[in-house]
């Protein structure tokens, strides 16, 4: 829990700067039917800088989770004398991977359904209706990159119960296959349609109720 909650505000703040920065600098100019290419390229971008912050939390949390540490303090110094600074940043280049995909696939929605219902209703959307949204196009999101979430997860853990390491994303994702096919990849699919879905709603309201009241002072 503490190791995901540090990293959960730094992650979140590093995502949205890049994310409405680059945003905005990618839309000036640009015809509205290219805007999804700009939510595209913005949430890329929002993902990999929020990567550098998310996965050594994410690492330490998942080897806790898996029970190879009693402690965050062990989990930290062991994870440091095994590997250094890259130790913590072991399946980097598969959540980016995994990640991508799923913003690729939510930011599109959610700003193409904020849009939509802003037509609809003559104004723009407000906070809850946002929430709303953005708990849709997560649940979506969450539910289409699940087998690469398995992914992720088995390459942070580094080996399989037998205590056979995992070599790469081709290996890891080839074993995971064969483990049980297409059902094997999508393992947790369920809940964490679910849970996205839920924090999708409660992340996206608290943000654009943010939003609303920073620029209501700014004014």
């Amino acid at each position: 829990l503490a190791s995901a909650a540090a990293g959960s505000a730094p992650g979140a703040a590093l995502f949205f700067s890049t994310y409405e920065t680059v945003k905005k600098k990618l839309m000036e100019g640009t015809e509205e039917r290219y805007h999804p290419m700009c939510y595209m390229g913005a949430s890329s971008l929002g993902e990999i800088a929020a990567c550098m912050v998310r996965v050594p939390t994410e690492n330490v949390k998942q080897k806790m989770q898996a029970g190879h540490f009693a402690t965050n303090g062990e989990a930290l110094s062991s994870i440091w004398k095994a590997k250094g600074v890259l130790g913590f940043y072991q399946g980097y280049l598969m959540t980016v991977f995994r990640e991508i995909p799923f913003v690729l696939i939510q930011f599109p929605l959610y700003e193409g359904m904020k849009t939509r219902w802003a037509r609809y209703q003559g104004h723009a959307s407000t906070p809850i209706q946002s929430a709303l949204c953005g708990s849709v196009a997560g649940g979506i999101a969450a539910a289409a990159t699940t087998p690469l979430d398995v992914v992720k997860t088995r390459l942070m853990l580094g080996k399989d119960s037998q205590g056979v390491a995992y070599t790469g994303i081709v290996n890891t994702f080839s074993r995971v296959y064969a483990e049980g096919g297409v059902r094997r990849l999508f393992a947790g699919v369920e809940p964490r349609t679910m849970w996205i879905s839920i924090g999708g709603c409660v992340f996206f309201g608290a943000y654009e109720t943010s939003k609303e009241m920073l620029e209501k002072l700014l004014d």
